[in-house]
């Protein structure tokens, strides 16, 4: 999981990321890492628009987030 944080710092990519609260509930966001620990991560969250830090072992899942561009002739 922290080699997949930290190649999306190195590529510059968004993550969507599937975690666990503090309060045991399931919560999806779109994340962009900014600083990886050995426990701890540091993420721009677009759900709540601000910095947030994460537990690296509450994470469930993380997918690269894919765009794709359209080409207009």
């Amino acid at each position: 999981m922290r080699n997949q944080l930290l190649k999306s710092i190195k590529y510059n990519e968004s993550l969507d990321m599937t975690c666990i609260a503090k309060d045991g509930s399931i919560s999806k966001r779109r994340i962009k890492v900014l600083q990886v620990s050995e426990v701890l991560f540091r993420a721009y969250c677009n759900l709540r628009g601000s910095k947030r830090t994460f537990t690296i072992d509450n994470v469930l899942a993380l997918v690269p987030v894919v765009t794709t561009e359209r080409v207009v002739i």
